[in-house]
């Protein structure tokens, strides 16, 4: 049978297969499962032999020319004049713009996304697609409308980030036979925005700051990785009056907060968002947490390898571009989640039809 030294050998090369081709990491992952085969009753100097044999597949692979031209970006920093793609035109076109000073991209005022709405179903189907994000909304009533102010923080795939967003309706709940049952909410119009402010921290220390009259006012870093856990926000709200004022903070210890954790000032309130107080989507299990988060977690150590050498977000993007065009891909789609699109669609037939 097969000694542990031996053992040892084969599993630390399926961990490095695994990075590089998970396919060929998982048949040799199935060598050292099915201690039935053949190989299992090898001698000593045979798992040697074998690991040797590996080590000459891993410089074969590593000397590759897609490698070797990660190697080359890596120690340069040299701008090529044919690269005319700007950070902008990667990421206006879905919606969102970038702030060199903070280095965080963030949602523009016009975002295609305004006219999508709200539904639970959009938390709910976050974690599925990569995005492991506490969620926290606020229900409340004011002038004759059901409003939610809803934040979010978390890890977005391949960026660390958070979010406030404002929404209403004056309709009825929503019963479409199979596929949803509930309220869904109009992203708030120019008149019904509010004056949002917040700082994002992890572990206490501050990442970036966002202000602004908006209906949906976020951030997001680029290549950071972050547990949901790891993320505080910092928050304050301004509401219209002191009637609504007292509506949102009556939806506030409705979700769980205490008072203490309530400050007040005129229209404006003030409270820390560390923990969600309100139930999670039924999809934020720890199983999917932990798988959706390995895959974060290697995109953005994939992001750091090949850019921590360029100085600015443009130069960063060109790297992106030739040496992982998956990534640069991701970037390009940033916020266009196909599923959330399709949800909407199915959604918004319906109201076509009413």
């Amino acid at each position: 049978m097969m000694n542990w030294f031996s053992k040892g050998i084969l599993y630390l090369y399926t961990v490095i297969f695994m990075q590089i081709d998970i396919n060929f990491g998982n048949r040799i992952a199935g060598i050292i499962l099915n201690t039935n085969s053949k190989l299992s009753n090898g001698t000593f100097d045979e798992w040697i032999l074998i690991a040797v044999v590996l080590t000459i597949s891993i410089i074969g692979i590593f000397i590759s020319k897609k490698h070797i031209k990660i190697i080359e970006g890596f120690f340069t920093k040299k701008r090529e004049e044919s690269y005319d793609e700007t950070i902008e035109k990667v990421i206006d076109i879905s919606g969102y713009s970038y702030d060199p000073k903070q280095n965080i991209f963030y949602s523009n005022m016009d975002a295609w996304q305004r006219k999508m709405g709200y539904c639970r179903l959009y938390d709910e189907a976050a974690a599925p697609l990569g995005m492991i994000i506490d969620c926290e909304p606020i229900y409340f009533e004011y002038d004759n409308k059901r409003w939610m102010i809803e934040f979010w923080k978390g890890q977005y795939d391949l960026t660390t980030g958070c979010e406030v967003g404002v929404y209403n309706t004056t309709g009825p709940d929503l019963n479409i036979y199979g596929f949803f049952n509930g309220t869904f909410y109009y992203c708030a119009s120019d008149e019904d925005m509010l004056e949002i402010s917040y700082s994002l921290k992890k572990d206490g220390r501050i990442l970036f700051k966002r202000k602004g009259k908006h209906w949906w006012l976020t951030g997001f870093i680029l290549g950071m990785y972050s547990e949901p856990w790891e993320l505080s926000m910092d928050i304050k709200i301004k509401l219209k009056d002191e009637i609504m004022l007292n509506s949102f903070v009556q939806g506030l210890r409705n979700a769980n907060y205490k008072d203490n954790e309530i400050r007040i000032k005129k229209h404006t309130v003030r409270l820390k968002y560390n923990r969600p107080r309100a139930p999670q989507p039924y999809t934020r299990t720890e199983e999917t947490d932990r798988i959706m988060q390995m895959k974060n977690r290697k995109l953005c150590d994939n992001y750091k390898y090949i850019t921590d050498n360029y100085e600015n977000m443009s130069d960063k993007m060109q790297a992106l571009q030739k040496q992982s065009p998956e990534i640069y891909r991701n970037i390009k789609s940033l916020g266009k989640i196909r599923k959330l699109i399709e949800i909407y669609m199915k959604i918004q037939w319906f109201l076509d039809k009413k």
